[in-house]
């Protein structure tokens, strides 16, 4: 591949890409980065595109590391896995000496002085860690603006936010300012923002990526892989995932071999292959055009020799909404309420909300009372997988949610209205059940021109099926290109 370093299609390469351009010396990590930096110019601040997707960019540290890179490779032998490929790591994944302030403010900041573990685990492996993206205050909503940062937007869609947690992620890959991401998921915040921006993300089961204390200990909770395809997805899930000695949670081999699975999985490997397919996960509503992107590619499985079974789980939305909040009211309202001091005055609207929403739901049981309700999602979902390898359900059923929007009086979709905004999306249940691997890839676009998708969840631990099944469906669905603009 001679693309020429100034095109910007080198911004919309893929990990794997690059990588053998870099083997074959196509060109070089330090001009990969330029032009990463150039887009960048391009597409994130305010005299740009606006997509605002960034905290900081550390272009001199970057810089340094991708001019090693170049020598590297000029040597040849053997080089970490990823070198020289650009990532970004999501605000709260600690650097040392960096402010983590989570879009609370700098009076807020804290300092730390270890790298967390996967920050230090994708610098072992070469990237080039040129900046950090933005998030929700205490990455806590599935829109990300905040006091501190401003509006992330989607860049397929200005007035679109590009989901959240992980928003910033989301959409600093889909508009070219960076090849690889962290992000993390405690209620879809990797799915969520993967799916609005047509991008493949990963939740894995819990423990099996490592996370920073006290909150690693939360069984809702993974960090994740983020990238534009599920090949990309596994060389970082690769690096990251693995036992960690600072947190006793984490498990598994370091380095294991996630793309070994990848190549395996061929729409020729669907044939025989059970796919337990739930249109609305219950009854959550979904858009006609995301009805109609999933129908097409339930229909390509089937044309593979897939054996696609319709099933529904026997509950409703409110109940998962109500199980997440019990949980959220134990741990992460209590969190974020800690982090300011009980000052709710300085949070963002949406913020407040969910404080007041997660205690309310806290106030309503005791933690055996949340366990319980957990366990009965669980279950259900076992039921409606057995004899499945793997089921496929929406991500979201909304087509977009605004950027800006902070959702004090809930939200209407398909005509049935919510207390609590979250009723967009189709994620929590494999929190709920979070030993189950989910993989989010795009499907298509909506009417509104926001990317739609789908989830593929296995069985507890079973990321082997994830990855080749995801692999397959990635082979039949049909590549977006680029957001205009971009």
């Amino acid at each position: 591949m001679n693309t020429p370093v100034t095109d910007t299609t080198l911004c919309f390469a893929t990990a794997t890409e690059l990588l053998e351009g870099y083997r074959r010396r196509d060109y070089k990590p330090s001009e990969v980065l330029a032009d990463h930096f150039a887009q960048i110019e391009r597409t994130n601040p305010a005299t740009g595109l606006g997509v605002n997707a960034l905290t900081e960019e550390m272009r001199e540290t970057s810089t340094s590391a991708a001019l090693a890179a170049d020598e590297a490779y000029v040597r040849g032998g053997s080089l970490p896995p990823l070198l020289g490929v650009p990532l970004v790591t999501k605000e709260k994944h600690a650097i040392a000496g960096l402010a983590v302030t989570q879009g609370l403010g700098n009076e807020r900041a804290q300092f730390p002085t270890a790298n967390q573990p996967i920050v230090q685990r994708v610098l072992d492996a070469g990237v080039l860690l040129h900046a950090r993206t933005t998030t929700p205050e205490f990455s806590c909503a599935s829109v990300t603006h905040s006091k501190q940062w401003g509006v992330t937007r989607n860049p397929w869609n200005l007035a679109a936010g590009p989901g959240g947690s992980s928003g910033g992620a989301g959409a600093a890959l889909a508009a070219g300012m960076s090849t690889l991401a962290t992000a993390s998921d405690i209620g879809g915040s990797t799915r969520i923002p993967a799916g609005f921006n047509g991008m493949v993300g990963y939740k894995a089961p819990y423990g099996r990526v490592p996370g920073a204390a006290p909150l690693s200990a939360d069984w809702y909770r993974s960090d994740g892989p983020m990238a534009r395809s599920v090949s990309d997805v596994a060389l970082l899930q690769s690096v990251m995932a693995g036992r960690h000695p600072s947190d006793h949670s984490s498990w598994g081999e370091h380095g294991a071999d996630y793309l070994s699975h990848v190549q395996a999985g061929t729409p020729q490997s669907l044939r025989g292959v059970r796919i337990a397919y739930s249109p609305t996960l219950g009854d959550f509503p979904v858009a006609a055009s995301i009805r109609a992107n999933t129908e097409a590619l339930v229909a390509r499985l089937a044309e593979q020799g897939a054996i696609v079974e319709v099933v529904e789980p026997r509950w409703d939305t409110e109940q998962i909404l109500d199980t997440i909040f019990s949980h959220f009211g134990t741990i992460m309202g209590r969190a974020l309420l800690q982090q300011v001091d009980g000052n709710l005055e300085e949070l963002s609207a949406y913020a407040q909300l969910y404080v007041a929403q997660a205690a309310e739901a806290a106030g309503s049981g005791t933690i055996v009372d949340s366990l319980t309700k957990d366990i009965a999602i669980q279950q259900e979902l076992a039921r409606i997988m057995e004899g499945c390898d793997v089921l496929l359900t929406p991500t979201q059923g909304a087509e977009m949610l605004p950027a800006d929007g902070n959702f004090v009086e809930g939200i209407t979709l398909e005509g049935r209205h919510f207390d609590n905004y979250m009723a967009a999306h189709m994620t929590m249940p494999f929190n709920i059940a979070n030993r189950c691997p989910v993989m989010a890839m795009p499907t298509g676009l909506s009417s509104v021109g926001v990317p739609t998708s789908v989830q593929i969840v296995g069985h507890p631990f079973g990321e082997a099926t994830v990855f080749k099944v995801s692999a397959a469906v990635e082979a039949l669905t049909d590549q977006l290109g680029r957001p205009a603009g971009c």
